[in-house]
């Protein structure tokens, strides 16, 4: 497999290798010992990941920014199986110098990256296909006391979706996500990590 770092510590994207042919393809989509080796450290909370999800989401889907906070954080391992998402992870660390500043990657069922989001971050993507399926793998359980999300459009974030790409759609959001606070309104509610 092979691992890209990006300008922010801590998300990975990852590119599995892929054995194609005429047939079809294979690859490994996890493999604790690749991960730990490329981080250099154990990944995850002992012994592994603690569930995996699956979503499917129409064309013009947005789903986040979501994150949990102590004691039940979540790094999550994504990767989208069928169509095309635009992956986003925010730093929400506030001892970190790339506090509020975002990593973003598309991830589809023809590339077959993975994008590794660690604790600390938000996590969010925009469906840019008719469709996608997206699949990831939690470390640490869902926590509703604990979930927050943060508001996708913020513009101290200043994520550059690819809107333009959505043929006129504007993003469809689920409730909780439309209403989300802003960064700074995050950070005066304690609602971010050290």
């Amino acid at each position: 497999m092979q691992v890209e770092r990006f300008g922010i510590d801590g998300p990975l994207l990852i590119t599995p290798r892929v054995f194609a042919d005429e047939r079809g393809f294979f690859f490994e989509s996890w493999n604790q010992r690749s991960f730990d080796e490329a981080l250099g450290v154990p990944a995850v909370p002992s012994p592994s990941f603690s569930q995996d999800n699956h979503s499917r989401s129409a064309r013009g889907v947005l789903r986040g920014l979501h994150y949990q906070l102590e004691p039940e954080p979540q790094g999550k391992l994504v990767r989208c199986v069928v169509g095309e998402v635009f992956d986003v992870a925010v730093d929400l660390r506030r001892s970190s110098s790339s506090f509020g500043q975002w990593v973003a990657v598309r991830l589809s069922d023809t590339n077959h990256q993975q994008l590794w989001v660690p604790v600390g971050f938000a996590h969010g993507f925009l469906t840019l296909s008719e469709s996608a399926e997206v699949l990831y793998k939690a470390a640490g359980f869902y926590s509703k006391t604990c979930e927050r999300s943060l508001r996708w459009n913020d513009a101290d974030i200043g994520i550059e979706w690819p809107l333009s790409e959505l043929a006129g759609l504007e993003p469809l959001l689920a409730p909780k996500d439309a209403e989300a606070p802003s960064l700074q309104e995050a950070q005066q509610a304690g609602d971010v990590f050290q």
